[in-house]
């Protein structure tokens, strides 16, 4: 959790091979999974967001090379110390489709 804007975002030019610059949040988690930053790019510049929990740990994926894209549901359950796979989550429906 050392790294600031710059480290962050050449992670994810080198690493996951995207560019921070089309738009995305990316999530970057503590090895005791305790703090988490998010990395994201507006018009003008980036935006760095750093989380602390007092008390648990995020239920972030075991793997340390593992990188996933995450719906807005799921960012959100992240932020909130819950795990991003919700077993009774009501799934997303597919348009014009009625049963």
């Amino acid at each position: 959790m050392r790294k600031a804007i710059d480290g962050l975002a050449s992670i994810v030019e080198g690493v996951l091979g995207k560019n921070p610059c089309n738009g995305g949040l990316y999530l970057f988690c503590g090895k005791r999974r305790d703090r988490l930053k998010a990395l994201v790019w507006e018009k003008d510049g980036y935006v760095l967001l750093y989380k602390r929990l007092n008390n648990g740990r995020f239920q972030w994926p075991r793997s340390e090379t593992q990188a996933r894209e995450l719906t807005t549901q799921q960012v959100r359950w992240l932020l909130e110390g819950l795990s991003i796979e919700q077993p009774k989550a009501i799934r997303t429906g597919v348009r014009g489709v009625l049963y």
